[in-house]
């Protein structure tokens, strides 16, 4: 998966390529294509089944694992073929449509993350606001996610296009403004796609932790006969907070870590290979820690599967095509994980 990669940038003569290492690269895509769009549509179908039941967070998880099918079908797929050619084959249209749809499953699965982590900060900080909003129908979050993917693609459409980058041998590439053109979209992408999302999730999930830490360092208080310091209004939804929405939280978490984890060895081969032009650009290291970031779209639907507790009996009975009776239904947000809550307390109560 390379829809940032320097062969699409570079305007220089046609280099033959590696062509193990190409088929390492079209093994490991192959493999991730069938995980994703199997994964995804399997827990796209579960959830599509129990539509009338759709809890807030459900609604996030299935946007979620739309934006990962987007991913599979759009990011990886049309790049394993373009492995499997050499050349991207395809009028300048397709050219132009493919880098767009590549950039929209990076943007989605990116921004519904952060939407979803939003989410849970106000259910924690500021339930009343959350509840507020959540009269209305319309998932305002999920809506904005969206927005922003399909505004932020857009620059793909202009930027790539159908180039000769030999005589007679056509392919889809990207020019830029020499020298400063590659190393200013690459950090700009870096900056919207990895580095704002994770600056505001982090902001979030301290806030939470801390907003918990206040709770329960109020609650130790209470139990031993003090008088506590006024509960900040950030802590205040905590006290009553649920299994569910606890453990929703840790679902987030997990979700987060895993995003992290397969996005940022990604975006920092691509800065390294942008701004040094020494960088070992076709080696093996370098292949294999960009298609990890393609790995993030395989881990959300498993993730979402193993905290329901249901996986993978779950998925089974849906390929099986057979009708789950109330006993074998998804719990409602409370099966989706163990807490940050949770943790808290029990560390309070055994001091």
């Amino acid at each position: 998966m390379r829809p940032l990669n320097d062969s699409d940038f570079v305007d220089a003569e046609d280099v033959a390529r590696d062509e193990s290492l190409a088929r390492v690269e079209i093994a490991l895509l192959g493999v991730i294509f069938v995980s994703a769009a199997i994964l995804n549509t399997a827990v796209l179908l579960v959830l599509w089944r129990q539509r009338k039941q759709m809890s807030r967070m459900r609604i996030f998880v299935f946007h979620l694992c739309l934006a990962d099918l987007v991913v599979a079908l759009f990011q990886v797929c049309p790049q394993l073929i373009w492995d499997i050619t050499d050349r991207f084959a395809g009028p300048d249209l397709v050219c132009r449509l493919v880098k767009y749809l590549q950039v929209l499953g990076m943007f989605s699965s990116t921004y519904m993350i952060v939407v979803m982590t939003v989410d849970r900060y106000q259910a924690v900080c500021n339930p009343m606001v959350k509840f507020q909003r959540s009269r209305t129908r319309l998932n305002v979050p999920v809506c904005v996610a969206w927005g922003i993917s399909l505004l932020g693609s857009l620059p793909q459409v202009f930027i790539f296009s159908q180039v000769e980058v030999a005589p007679g041998v056509l392919d889809c590439w990207a020019k830029f403004i020499q020298p400063w053109g590659l190393q200013t979209y690459i950090t700009w992408t870096t900056l919207i796609i990895f580095v704002l999302p994770v600056t505001t999730i982090i902001v979030c999930q301290v806030r939470i932790c801390r907003a918990i830490q206040i709770n329960l360092y109020q609650q130790k208080t209470q139990q031993r006969g003090g008088v506590g310091l006024p509960l900040p209004s950030r802590a205040s939804g905590v006290a009553g907070m649920s299994k569910a929405r606890v453990k929703t939280l840790k679902m987030t978490v997990v979700i987060v870590l895993a995003y992290i984890v397969c996005w940022a060895p990604f975006f920092t081969v691509q800065l390294w290979s942008a701004w040094d032009a020494h960088a070992p650009k076709e080696t093996a290291t370098f292949t294999i820690l960009m298609l990890l970031a393609s790995l993030n779209s395989c881990a959300n639907p498993c993730i979402y599967l193993l905290f329901s507790g249901q996986f993978p009996r779950r998925l089974v009975a849906l390929l099986c095509q057979k009708q789950s009776n109330g006993k074998h239904s998804i719990h409602e947000e409370a099966t989706l994980v163990s807490t940050l809550y949770m943790s808290f307390k029990n560390v309070s109560e055994s001091k």
